[in-house]
């Protein structure tokens, strides 16, 4: 399973917070208003962004289950939360059906571009038996927009979105199609679903991030296509020039669904 440090995840964060849908959000916890304790799973929770969010979005405290494959970003979850708060280490890379057992809630975030069709047919397949709701954010959908355009943005991208779909531990990764998929999956087993754009919008105020960005994109890119090294490299460089100038903005996009058991009046709610 790929690995991401407690320092990525903290550069990341901010942007995450601003991306997510506050509609989606909404919904999903507003079909789950009365529970109380409302329980709740965050699978490949690392330090513990996801649970921050929503955390802001809830009048109580929940009884949350923090789940992930390292100990070390486990351990930052539960100094932030508690000691008392539940965690688990578990490899993901085979979803056991206990870590959803007994919770109304499932939730991940950025976990499903990673994953493959048959891991996200046994993820709905266990939150549908338990009879839980399920919010799943900032599914990269395959959308890279880079300003100012460069002659190599398109090339670079359709890399990129090629090797999102190679295997990250999981099997051949859904990557792109991964927010779509998990929409038809839930439908199928009898959710009601809703979703929404989720875009990291970055502009001058995020050049660390957007330059990390740019050189994940570039590193990945090249493991695809070495013998075009030099292209990506040049790409890289004029790309982190504009970052260096203030002149640079980036979107990625993601999307953010919502699913429900329950009769929820999706129609009410306006996507954004």
């Amino acid at each position: 399973m790929s690995g991401f440090s407690a320092e990525w995840l903290a550069l990341r964060e901010p942007a995450d917070v601003a991306a997510r849908s506050v509609a989606v959000t909404t919904a999903v916890l507003s079909s789950l208003a009365g529970r109380s304790p409302l329980r709740v799973v965050d699978l490949g929770c690392g330090t513990g962004s996801n649970v921050r969010f929503l955390s802001s979005h809830l009048a109580t405290r929940p009884d949350w289950r923090l789940v992930d494959h390292d100990e070390a970003l486990l351990s930052v979850a539960r100094a932030a939360f508690g000691r008392d708060t539940e965690t688990r280490v578990a490899d993901l890379r085979v979803l056991d059906p206990s870590l959803v057992e007994a919770r109304d809630l499932v939730t991940a975030s950025a976990l499903l571009d990673l994953v493959s069709e048959s891991w996200l047919q046994l993820f709905v397949a266990a939150c549908r038996r338990v009879g839980a709701a399920v919010l799943v954010a900032l599914n990269y959908d395959g959308r890279m927009e880079c300003q100012p355009h460069d002659e190599d943005d398109e090339f670079v991208r359709e890399l990129v979105n090629r090797h999102q779909r190679t295997d990250k531990g999981f099997g051949p990764a859904l990557g792109p199609d991964s927010g779509g998929r998990a929409a038809d999956l839930l439908r199928a087993a009898g959710y009601d679903v809703v979703s929404a754009t989720s875009d990291w919008v970055m502009d001058g105020t995020q050049a660390q991030l957007q330059r990390e960005l740019v050189a994940g994109w570039a590193g990945a890119a090249i493991e695809l296509a070495p013998a075009d090294a030099s292209r990506i490299h040049r790409w890289q460089e004029r790309r982190v020039a504009n970052i260096a100038a203030g002149a640079s903005r980036i979107i990625v996009g993601h999307t953010d669904v919502g699913a429900t058991l329950q009769t929820t009046p999706w129609s009410r709610i306006a996507n954004r």
